[in-house]
């Protein structure tokens, strides 16, 4: 028996690496309350307009008491009113020197880049209640099955306590009006900014291949009824890093890309252009009824996106995907 189409609940899932992290802890809160930051303002306009019923934010900053995760949810009404974050890896000391400078507690040495603890977290507003949240992001780099660490770089000491995710994956179950979800939620290092040892190269593989190894049932029972949703910072066919491990995770039959070759984010400035790096993937099982990444018109406010310092807010571009059952 084909499915009621007219009467199956449609659900838009997001994710948007919208630039809502500060200099400095508490700063994120100040600016939100203050009413007054035209970026704040431009990415709430670009959520207004699309209105997910499932937003991952992968730049968020995190705060231990989510002041800042409350007020943000606060500026949509009653919209959200389920609100989730976990202290990401980025900005949480090791008290080691990663980078291997010469130097300790500078940004590089934490368990994943991050200027002060919560630095660019994740960040879940839903519409729908938030079950038990496995957190994997405590695993170790070496402890993931067919793990390829930088070789001869990271001594004993480091692979002792190096966590491969650099912000943070986590298995996020939903109660959805006719049956439950499971958001995979995730966002990974840049493959740039090292040496030839290429630790945020293999890394940020590696942050995707946790996926993988999930679902081939390398930490228990892989979920059903899932979507993949995040910033892999991985391209499946330009820019740095391994562009093939995203094409061949892309082409998993246990999921769809509903937005094959559509880019997500644009650096003019620094000559990388147009590429793909966020993403809504949906389990095959479910039914994709649309989808789309929301890039500004010129005319539109959203446009320049600018923050309170005159600069651009940055290069990422919500992505949304709407499924049913």
């Amino acid at each position: 028996m084909l499915p009621d189409l007219a009467a199956a609940e449609t659900y838009r899932i997001a994710t948007y690496a919208a630039p809502l992290s500060r200099d400095g802890p508490g700063l994120l809160l100040r600016d939100i309350l203050k009413g007054e930051d035209a970026q704040i303002a431009a990415v709430q306009s670009v959520v207004t307009r699309h209105a997910p019923d499932v937003l991952l934010l992968t730049d968020f900053d995190y705060d231990l008491d989510g002041a800042a995760l409350a007020a943000f949810a606060d500026m949509f009404g009653d919209q959200y009113p389920h609100r989730f974050a976990l202290r990401p890896n980025a900005g949480m000391p090791t008290g080691l020197d990663l980078d291997r400078n010469g130097r300790t507690g500078e940004p590089r040495d934490a368990q994943g880049y991050g200027r002060f603890a919560g630095d660019g977290g994740m960040a879940i507003l839903s519409r729908y209640p938030v079950g038990e949240v496995t957190d994997l992001s405590d695993i170790l780099w070496r402890d993931l099955p067919g793990a390829t660490l930088p070789k001869d770089f990271y001594s004993d000491a480091v692979l002792a306590v190096q966590r491969l995710s650099s912000t943070g994956h986590w298995i996020v179950p939903l109660d959805l009006p006719d049956g439950p979800m499971t958001l995979l939620a995730f966002s990974a290092t840049p493959p740039v900014f090292d040496g030839p040892e290429d630790r945020n190269g293999l890394r940020n593989r590696d942050e995707l291949r946790m996926w993988q190894v999930l679902l081939d049932g390398g930490f228990g029972p892989p979920p059903t009824d899932f979507v993949i949703a995040g910033n892999a910072n991985l391209d499946p066919v330009d820019g740095d890093g391994f562009s093939g491990a995203m094409a061949a995770f892309l082409a998993d039959r246990r999921l769809q890309d509903p937005l094959p070759g559509k880019d997500t984010a644009d650096w003019p400035d620094d000559g990388a252009g147009d590429l793909r790096v966020s993403y809504v993937l949906p389990a095959a099982e479910w039914l994709v009824a649309d989808a789309g990444v929301f890039w500004p018109a010129s005319d539109l406010p959203e446009a320049a996106l600018l923050g309170s310092d005159g600069l651009a807010a940055g290069p990422h571009h919500l992505v949304w995907v709407d499924v049913s059952r």
